[in-house]
């Protein structure tokens, strides 16, 4: 009979033609240890997911809060995306850990595609939290010309910097 054995951080299960069977890993301090520390890891990459994802979406320019000026906000975003970061670095490290862990206790064993799944987001909030980091804009001290006026001393009056890209804007407001 051709049976599969598939492992995972939470089951262990067995796959036969008509069978599909798993049990638990419910005994936590049985564990070998780099299953419990995989377990720990992942779930700190879950925990640090809410306050990143608040955190980055409470540094986009279109959220006004109370007496928020842009250096906050943008202070705001990068921890975020560093939060990202240690949430990718925590979920690559497990997923790279366990299998490795798992060949030298076992032998070869089959993964799931949840295995596969953490590579590739893990990957992708590296990705996304090194994105926030370096394209997170100027820097706000920096002055910006956005809103700039210069004045003429030939009429007196306030012309916009760029006339056909402000062409919106009003100087007379």
């Amino acid at each position: 009979m051709d049976e599969l054995g598939s492992k995972g951080l939470w089951a262990e299960c067995v796959i036969a033609p008509a069978l599909y069977h798993c049990v638990a890993l419910n005994q936590v301090l049985a564990l070998p240890a780099y299953i419990q520390t995989s377990r720990a890891l992942m779930v700190c990459a879950c925990l640090l997911g809410l306050p990143a994802m608040l955190l980055v979406l409470m540094g986009m320019p279109f959220v006004r809060l109370h007496r928020d000026t842009s250096v906050i906000r943008l202070r705001r975003a990068r921890v975020g995306g560093v939060l990202i970061i240690l949430m990718a670095v925590c979920g690559i490290v497990s997923t790279v850990w366990f299998p490795i862990g798992t060949h030298q206790a076992e032998g070869l064993m089959s993964f799931g595609f949840s295995l596969y799944a953490g590579w590739v987001g893990s990957a992708l909030c590296l990705l996304g939290g090194s994105t926030i980091l370096c394209c997170q804009g100027t820097d706000p001290e920096t002055p910006s010309r956005e809103n700039s006026f210069y004045y003429s001393r030939q009429r007196g009056t306030a012309t916009p910097l760029d006339p056909p890209a402000n062409h919106a804007k009003s100087a007379r407001v």
